[in-house]
């Protein structure tokens, strides 16, 4: 599953077509499966999020979900022929690379955990089961059949290392099914979960707040938008992502499944230490705008009124080097954000930093450059001396993720 299509361009012509988010599924032969329930209605955006992320489709659906939704307006969003019945070419036991069952009716369930197979679902189910091709299962249903003992008894037996149940919330009496966007992701993690050198990252993003009384505080500006973009792309590709985000503007665009939050600079290093002294993450990534400066809180609300208010602002820990004595051995990738200087000098500062902090590459960035989409997006800096000009935030991520993986 390599190569791409460059990211925001049609995969194919027609009113077919979808816009590519990534590459996480290129060239990932997926069996697409639908059962009843009302939730089968989200098989057409299910569809193509899937294929926006590289997936190729074939989609089998059961005569209840094609009572729900024509199997047309699903063979047009996943753009292959949808199988409903047995045919004698027995195209449902095709290799495939992963299953997705979505939405998962209580019928299918218990029909898939006792090994029946009266439908080329089930049998497709059964066999990928016995190959051990990586299986995730959605449920959706009304709460009273969710609810009986005997449905997380079933969810419990066809649950392993190969077979994932996503559940979804619960909603007006219903248990849910998770939107499209957070179901991709989670297929994307598990098949890729199985790539060579995945790893436990932790991220730190967003900004940081510190109180200066009672109701009022000073921020630096950060939305943490690339840190979550970057948490999204390594979630996907496979990795154990712990997200430790500070105030943050912006918002990922799937639900992560580790997010720690951490406000304030003090806050922010010491849930960063315990994250290090117990979850041991193998790699870390400090995408975190850090205060730098800030100052003792003072009691109370100062009164307003006053001509002017003179504060001492004075620097806080370095959280990279504070935490250096904690992650001996893992690899760590700093950030670094200039502004009004040449891109030699902009290189020259990130080579400081890994030789200051002992990190294994720095992510520097011009404001400049952040804010035109016609320039470079970051200039990666390694440890070798070496430099890398990304120009989007797709080929950054990769940069990023090829450091990981090694």
């Amino acid at each position: 599953m390599n190569g791409c299509a460059p990211p925001n361009l049609m995969t194919t012509t027609g009113d077919t077509g979808v816009s590519r988010h990534g590459d996480a599924l290129e060239g990932c032969r997926i069996l697409f499966g639908i059962s009843g329930g009302i939730a089968a209605t989200e098989a057409v955006r299910l569809g193509r999020e899937l294929r926006r992320h590289g997936g190729e489709l074939t989609v089998i659906m059961t005569p209840a979900a094609c009572k729900v939704i024509t199997p047309l307006a699903v063979g047009w969003a996943c753009r292959c022929d949808v199988l409903t019945d047995w045919k004698p070419e027995m195209s449902h036991l095709d290799q495939f690379d992963a299953v997705l069952v979505s939405p998962l009716s209580r019928n299918l369930l218990a029909r898939f955990a006792n090994g029946m197979m009266d439908h080329p679902l089930l049998m497709a189910m059964s066999a990928a089961r016995g190959r051990g091709n990586p299986i995730l299962l959605v449920p959706s249903m009304h709460n009273d059949l969710f609810d009986d003992p005997i449905t997380p008894s079933l969810l419990s037996s066809v649950s392993s290392d190969k077979v994932r149940c996503m559940v979804g919330p619960d909603d007006e009496g219903r248990r849910k099914q998770p939107e499209p966007v957070d179901i991709v992701a989670e297929l994307c993690n598990f098949v890729n979960s199985n790539l060579p050198n995945r790893k436990r990252v932790a991220i730190t993003l967003g900004a940081n707040r510190a109180p200066i009384d009672a109701v009022r505080a000073i921020q630096n500006a950060s939305s943490g938008a690339t840190g979550w973009t970057i948490s999204e792309h390594l979630h996907r590709m496979g990795h154990q992502v712990i997200c430790i985000a500070g105030k943050t503007s912006a918002a990922p665009a799937f639900r992560l499944p580790d997010v720690r939050r951490a406000g304030s600079p003090d806050h922010m290093l010491e849930v960063s230490l315990g994250v290090a002294k117990e979850d041991k993450p193998e790699c870390w990534i400090h995408a975190a705008a850090v205060l730098d400066y800030y100052t003792e809180a003072e009691r109370g609300k100062k009164a307003s009124g006053a001509d002017s208010w003179e504060l001492s602002l004075k620097p806080g820990p370095k959280h990279i080097r504070e935490l250096a004595a904690f992650v001996d051995g893992a690899i760590r990738i700093g950030f670094k954000l200039e502004t009004g200087i040449k891109v030699s000098e902009l290189h020259e500062r990130a080579h400081a930093q890994i030789a200051e902090y002992g990190v294994d590459a720095v992510v520097a960035n011009l404001m400049e450059q952040v804010r035109d989409s016609s320039t470079a997006r970051a200039h990666i800096v390694h440890s070798d001396g070496s430099v890398q000009v990304v120009d989007d935030e797709s080929e950054m991520c990769k940069a990023i993720d090829s450091i990981i993986t090694g």
